[in-house]
């Protein structure tokens, strides 16, 4: 997972969903990556875990703008975001459970 992205931030209506209390997983996906599928039960697994996390799954093709806007190239692409929507972390590719309760410990 790479570094934050400034201070860029994202709410609910760009998301479409209220963020986390404490933090928000957001997943860009496609409807036939196979690594999202996995990525989607790793994120839901972990914000079930920690009180406060939220897990939010966009699809890419139909949040184009968004897509474009935040530089998305592959998916599925996993952003962490503080309380406020600030994006802390970002990872391409399908993430480690380990990774991504480390990027958290760095949005809390």
């Amino acid at each position: 997972m790479r570094g934050n992205d400034g201070e860029k931030r994202l709410g609910a209506a760009e998301l479409g969903a209220e963020l986390g209390e404490r933090a928000t997983l957001v997943q860009f996906s496609t409807a036939f990556c196979q690594p999202c599928r996995a990525t989607r039960r790793t994120l839901a697994e972990v914000a079930g875990m920690v009180d406060g996390v939220s897990h939010v799954e966009l699809d890419a093709e139909q949040r184009f703008e968004l897509v474009r806007e935040l530089g998305i190239l592959r998916t599925p692409t996993v952003l962490v975001l503080d309380a406020e929507g600030r994006i802390v972390r970002r990872a391409a590719g399908q993430p480690r459970t380990v990774d991504v309760i480390a990027a958290l410990g760095e949005a809390m």
